[in-house]
């Protein structure tokens, strides 16, 4: 091999794979490099299975990184497919060493999961849940997003990844291994992702066993890699999917979303209750449409006010002190961004309930782990200067 074919296959083996985040030599889809001496190179790159839908975009960066080595007067980029074999061997290096089919996400594994619950619908949970990933993810966090309310599903939406007829993406599949589409740099699965075409705005009529094995499929199968941060938008309540998620997940902590009027505050402290009774914690509470400051200076207290506060003293216990982690005012664009798909802590971060939500993140990530700032650009949450840590392919 020369040096300039050495050159090509350095570049060409550090383009990165946009579903799976990771150079694609490391996961042997870089076949062979042959440079001509007119400087003509000749790629053949492997990938998983007939008709991925990244093809395109992956041949277009490998032919991009090729042309950009200095030396190369023309590239030619040969596409085939992995062998069963092949295939077989990359989804158990996926899957790691962990044993059986259990979920990654245990005591130990370096991931924070949090289970974002509210005792009621309508308080804004999800919208929470959408903004917060966001912001994890921009202060430089591997953050995963699953969307555990499958009856009232609308994580797709929030996170920007439906079309105009409200269709969300099919996740692509290896073999048996699901990968979860990315939006905001935030790696989401949602049940909104696997109703076949024409479904998407039909209800999801089920019970307790396809509950169960939807929450555990989407836990074990779902391969998000090596995460800081996994958020799952619970639904609301103390069902079915609760009690799941807290045997599956028990080391799981649990953030309460509520509004500050008394009805909502009531049921998001039994929400967090039976958190405790699966054998999770609560980690702080979060009142959504807290007063707004107009801007006269009075303020627009529509729910009430004190709600947050209230909640967390109910379900602070002589051992374990729960505090109100953030307090996010009323806001039409953060109503407005939401319904576009743009959650506000990117586009308007100068607004009240983006600063709020800012600053949520912040608390949030410093019960985790500090880590390093995985990506470049990434954005400081805070003043303090830490970063915390069925279509097939």
């Amino acid at each position: 091999m020369t040096s300039l074919d050495a050159a090509v296959r350095d570049a060409v083996g550090a383009v990165v794979d946009p579903e799976l985040r990771r150079p694609i030599s490391t996961m042997n889809m870089v076949r062979g490099i042959r440079v001509d001496p007119d400087g003509a190179a000749h790629v053949d790159i492997l990938l998983t299975v007939v008709g991925c839908p990244m093809s395109e975009r992956i041949t277009a960066d490998v032919r991009a990184a090729a042309a950009a080595v200095p030396g190369v007067t023309a590239v030619d980029v040969v596409v085939g497919v992995m062998s069963p074999e092949e295939r077989g061997a990359l989804v158990e290096e996926l899957r790691g060493r962990r044993a059986g089919r259990g979920t990654p996400f245990g005591a130990g594994s370096g991931t924070q999961v949090v289970a974002v619950t509210s005792g009621k619908g309508g308080v804004g949970k999800s919208t929470i849940t959408a903004n917060l990933a966001v912001a994890l993810s921009r202060a430089g966090l591997r953050v995963g997003l699953v969307d555990l309310d499958v009856h009232g599903f609308s994580i797709p939406g929030l996170m920007g990844l439906v079309d105009a007829q409200g269709h969300a993406p099919r996740p692509t599949r290896i073999d048996d291994l699901i990968l979860p589409p990315v939006a905001h740099d935030v790696k989401t699965i949602s049940i909104g992702m696997f109703l076949r075409e024409g479904d998407e705005h039909k209800a999801v009529a089920w019970r307790g066993p396809l509950l169960h094995r939807t929450v555990q499929q989407f836990l074990t199968d779902v391969h998000f890699g090596p995460l800081d941060v996994l958020l799952l938008d619970m639904p609301p309540g103390t069902g079915d999917i609760a009690i799941t998620a807290g045997q599956l997940l028990p080391d799981a902590g649990v953030l309460v979303v509520t509004t500050p009027q008394p009805a909502a505050v009531d049921v998001a402290v039994r929400s967090g209750m039976v958190a405790r009774q699966t054998g999770q914690h609560v980690i702080g509470v979060v009142e959504n449409m807290a007063p707004l400051a107009l801007p006269d200076g009075t303020l627009l207290d529509l729910f009430g006010a004190g709600g947050g506060a209230q909640a967390a003293a109910a379900l602070s216990t002589p051992d374990e002190d729960v505090p109100l982690l953030g307090s996010v005012p009323l806001s039409p664009r953060l109503r407005a961004c939401g319904d576009a798909g743009t959650p506000i802590v990117g586009v308007h971060p100068e607004d009240p309930a983006a600063a709020a939500l800012a600053g949520l993140a912040e608390r949030i990530a410093a019960l985790h782990t500090p880590a390093r700032d995985h990506r470049p650009g990434a954005v400081n949450l805070g003043s303090t200067g830490r970063r915390p840590g069925d279509a097939q392919r």
